[in-house]
């Protein structure tokens, strides 16, 4: 019998009960830099193995949230797919070039397609295979597989080596001996990699405007899981529902789901089509650089930006630290609902005429709805999940709330 999901809503209260053990998770996740983008689109694939319900004892919400926060699993290799459907706008390929020269491109490494910064921003549209493992906080492979070809980026010990065999080419940094330390006291501020780093980033948005329940159970790559649902009370998200699945016998989420409240197919789903917890042979973490190929060293590394170093701007960053790279960054609003705003000290909003080079400022516009309120007029650039009002006296706001939210929000923070 699925799991009775009548009793099963927990509240604030007891999530709070059990916040602060999720946050002693395993780090054994697979390279941070890598799911850069990823963490800031969300990817995923509607690939959730159905093969009949398993029959699992009875558990509620708050126990299953513990489950997780005491999931102690470090050693695994497997294969994730990942799906993004942000509905952007098809660009023929240029918004990839885009993202691919706003990211690499300079000195140290980051002209190289070896370079992870750059290379991983693939990630934020389509689908993808990639291959994981990892063996403890200081071995981590990730492999992006391609046509004909495959990128690889691999953590182990104090060395970072991103190899691309289509090119040859190849990237390399290092870790000091501190980074490793403090990245695990510092996990909780690392994009996600796994079905695991999404769904902490998950609950850490669950508080009062939030329905958690389980609801059924799954397998998924072959195993039985628990089904976590966590719901927006409020109207106004564009978040309908996050599904995790979660491993019953290790409480490691193995896939999540988010689906837009406006309908249709998910916005992000990443998940496990194959996984093992048998340690990963040794050498799948050995490295060394192909005959003939270009390596590219990044001399600029800075141990608390991660687990593969990387320089500091490259790395996840606070609210604190984004603060302080805007003018008066806040927030309005509450829970799902919460719009962040900051003044771009422009004085203007989309750049026009030569200051966007000809036609690039009314191109730009094309791609947004123009709105108007009490805040003056503005431009709202649109996707299935994130909302951005840009307006014309240079402020932005930006939420994963609808248009006409973010409106409101603009309106009342006037």
């Amino acid at each position: 019998m699925a799991p009775n999901e009548t009793d099963d809503t927990t509240t604030a209260g007891e999530v709070d009960e059990v916040r602060a053990g999720r946050r002693r998770a395993a780090r054994y996740v697979v390279p941070v830099t890598v799911m850069g983008v990823a963490a800031a689109t969300i990817g995923l694939v509607p690939a959730l193995a159905d093969s009949g319900d398993p029959d699992l004892p009875e558990i509620t919400a708050a126990q299953l949230i513990e489950k997780i926060a005491q999931s102690d699993v470090e050693r695994l290799s497997g294969t994730v797919k990942i799906t993004t459907d942000l509905g952007l706008p098809n660009l023929g390929g240029l918004e990839s070039g885009l993202l691919s020269g706003a990211a690499g491109g300079g000195e140290d490494g980051e002209g190289s397609s070896a370079d992870p910064s750059g290379r991983l921003t693939e990630l934020a549209s389509g689908t993808h295979t990639l291959r994981v493992a990892a063996d403890g906080p200081d071995r981590q492979k990730l492999s992006l597989l391609e046509d004909a070809a495959e990128y690889s980026l691999i953590h182990n010990g104090k060395d970072v080596w991103g190899y691309d065999s289509a090119s040859n080419e190849v990237y390399h940094s290092t870790v000091g001996e501190a980074g490793a330390a403090d990245t695990a006291r510092r996990g909780e501020q690392r994009p996600p990699a796994t079905p695991k780093d999404f769904a902490e980033e998950a609950l850490k948005a669950v508080d009062d405007t939030t329905s958690v329940k389980v609801d059924g159970t799954a397998q998924v790559a072959g195993r039985d899981a628990y089904r976590l649902v966590i719901e927006p009370k409020q109207s106004g998200s564009t978040v309908g529902a996050v599904s995790i699945a979660v491993d019953h016998k290790t409480g490691m989420p193995l896939k999540v789901t988010l689906t837009p409240s406006s309908g249709g197919s998910a916005v992000v789903d990443v998940g496990f089509t194959q996984v093992s917890f048998d340690r990963p042979d040794a050498s799948t973490f050995a490295f060394t650089p192909p005959k003939g190929a270009k390596v590219a060293e990044d001399t600029e590394q800075d141990p608390r930006h991660g687990d593969f170093g990387g320089k500091p701007e490259r790395g996840p960053k606070s609210e604190e630290d984004l603060a302080k790279g805007f003018d008066g960054l806040t927030m309005l609003g509450e829970g799902w609902n919460s719009v962040a705003t900051f003044d771009t000290g422009s004085g203007s909003g989309l750049p026009t005429g030569e200051e966007a080079g000809g036609d690039l400022g009314g191109f730009l516009g094309s791609l947004g709805d123009p709105v108007k309120g009490d805040f003056g007029t503005g431009t709202v650039f649109s996707t299935r999940l994130v909302n951005a009002l840009i307006t014309d006296d240079g402020k932005v706001y930006v939420g994963t709330v609808t248009k006409d939210a973010l409106v409101k929000a603009a309106e009342a923070g006037k």
